[in-house]
């Protein structure tokens, strides 16, 4: 059977623009518990039934607008040019994933926050959450044979908890958090 790629409608793709645009402005305002479905609705000026119909839940409209903040990165990664694409050493793939996803979470904290709290039960099925750890795992097995990458490449994730970014980040140091990811990172390859 072959499979058929739906071309989205132009009002489906534009109303898809407009809440996710609303979702983030709500989130900017007022953090995750400023964002409903009413609220995103209204700001997007779409009905609620929209909003239901494409995104289902809260939980299911912040982790479309992680998609989309993430989207770039995923392309980089399965068909981009080294040192984030296929070619590189593990290390530098691994170096540089982790500089461009926590530029992602230092941009985009309060959404980190947000969505951790509207998918907590589901969080390790989460789309971005498991072809992150999917690569990361990959990475840390090649880059070291016989750890338990599938531990550690959770355990890496875990410090991407938007309450933890937002505190440690500063104006003065924009890119402490992810300096830091790539230390532990860093240690983790290089523990004998």
């Amino acid at each position: 059977m072959t499979a058929v790629r739906r071309t989205e409608r132009a009002d489906a793709a534009r109303n898809r623009r407009a809440v996710l645009q609303a979702t983030e402005r709500l989130l900017a305002e007022g953090g995750g518990d400023h964002i409903s479905l009413d609220r995103v609705a209204a700001l997007a000026g779409v009905g609620k039934g929209t909003v239901f119909r494409r995104f289902g839940s809260r939980a299911g409209l912040l982790q479309a607008l992680l998609e989309e903040k993430s989207r770039e990165l995923r392309e980089a990664i399965t068909s981009g040019p080294p040192p984030l694409g296929p070619g590189a050493p593990a290390r530098q793939r691994l170096l540089a994933f982790l500089d461009r996803l926590g530029e992602i979470a230092e941009h985009n904290a309060v959404l980190l926050s947000a969505h951790e709290q509207a998918c907590a039960e589901d969080k390790y099925n989460d789309p971005s959450y498991r072809f992150w750890h999917r690569h990361l795992s990959t990475l840390l097995a090649e880059g070291r044979p016989g750890c338990d990458a599938d531990f550690l490449a959770h355990a890496l994730l875990a410090a991407f908890d938007g309450n933890l970014i937002r505190h440690i980040t500063r104006p003065e140091d924009p890119r402490r958090f992810t300096r830091s990811i790539q230390q532990m990172a860093t240690a983790l390859l290089d523990h004998p």
